[in-house]
């Protein structure tokens, strides 16, 4: 009970009595509520990963293990960088946790340095056989293991959502898919119903001249056409690696390189490639790798730059 100045003198002269009377309702009652409040703060979270596995985790886990940089990025985009405590060798992103021990990277994952850690929480994909390696061990010791895949951008989406869940944040889950959609309807919106420019983005070379390009059916693929793009070589569902004159067939009306300007410059100035009706009318164009090839919050922003390279007169001035 709070009273202003001028009436102190009045609340010195409360009985005790009648004090001991309202502390000793309140005291059951608040203590009634924190432990409603503890109860429920502890209880077990139980979701299913992409591999059709139930997983439970008896309370938000503290120590996470992200194994690959999509999975780092959607752990961090929900505030959640300080409770990594290590990564693989191939994430660069973003910088707060580039200092955290590595558990792994081209050639497998150690069990040895992911259990070193005391982990209550790994994420994998099944990329460079990381699920394969480490589901199996991580059941028997009891570290619960989540595997999480992403075909398209809405499941970029869902694996955001389900790992604010685990985590106890399931506010920061849905602020953070939330922005995320409102941009790519905005997206949307700008190239519905505008001719889709045909399109082929290469990923990268192989040393017996085979060229890989994103692929229908996949996030990437799925980037390609939200932005208001289609594709120019049909079969690439199933087969990621074509030959350099399969491109210069097509010949398509963009023509992508993920990576650097300089890359995508020599590959041009290779005999043949300066006819392509793309180069010729100034529409090839290096575009960001890890925003178009990593599955995570950023993929969205490759979206809107690939909206702008597709459709020009339609971008935010």
């Amino acid at each position: 009970m709070l009273l202003g100045a001028r009436d102190s003198s009045r609340a010195h002269a409360v009985p005790r009595r009648k004090m001991r009377r309202h502390w000793s309702g309140a005291v059951p009652a608040m203590s009634a509520l924190l432990a409603a409040f503890s109860v429920q703060a502890a209880e077990p979270v139980t979701v299913r990963d992409a591999f059709g596995r139930s997983v439970t985790l008896p309370e938000p886990p503290q120590r996470i293990i992200p194994i690959f940089a999509s999975n780092t990025e959607i752990v961090a985009s929900l505030g959640l960088a300080d409770r990594i405590v290590g990564i693989e060798a191939y994430t660069r992103y973003p910088p707060e946790v580039l200092d955290r021990p590595l558990v792994g990277g081209r050639l497998g994952f150690s069990v040895d340095a992911v259990v070193a850690l005391k982990p209550d929480l790994v994420v994998v994909t099944p990329s460079r056989q990381a699920a394969n390696q480490l589901i199996d061990p991580m059941e028997r010791l009891g570290v619960p293991i989540i595997v999480l895949l992403q075909r398209d951008v809405a499941e970029i989406l869902v694996n955001i959502r389900l790992m604010a869940r685990v985590a106890g944040v399931d506010d920061r889950g849905e602020s953070v898919t939330a922005a995320m959609q409102r941009r790519l309807e905005a997206v949307r919106q700008r190239v519905d119903g505008k001719p889709a420019p045909s399109t082929i983005m290469i990923t990268g070379r192989l040393g017996n001249g085979l060229m890989l390009v994103a692929r229908e059916g996949t996030y990437t693929g799925d980037a390609i056409i939200r932005a208001g793009g289609r594709f120019a070589l049909a079969g690439t569902q199933t087969i990621a690696q074509v030959s350099p004159e399969a491109i210069l067939n097509a010949d398509p009306d963009v023509l992508l390189w993920a990576g650097s300007d300089k890359d995508l410059k020599d590959l041009i100035d290779r005999p043949g490639w300066a006819d392509m009706r793309a180069v010729k009318n100034g529409r090839a164009h290096a575009v960001n790798r890890t925003e178009l090839l990593i599955p995570g919050p950023r993929t969205v922003d490759g979206i809107e730059r690939l909206a702008a390279l597709f459709h020009p007169a339609a971008a935010p001035r």
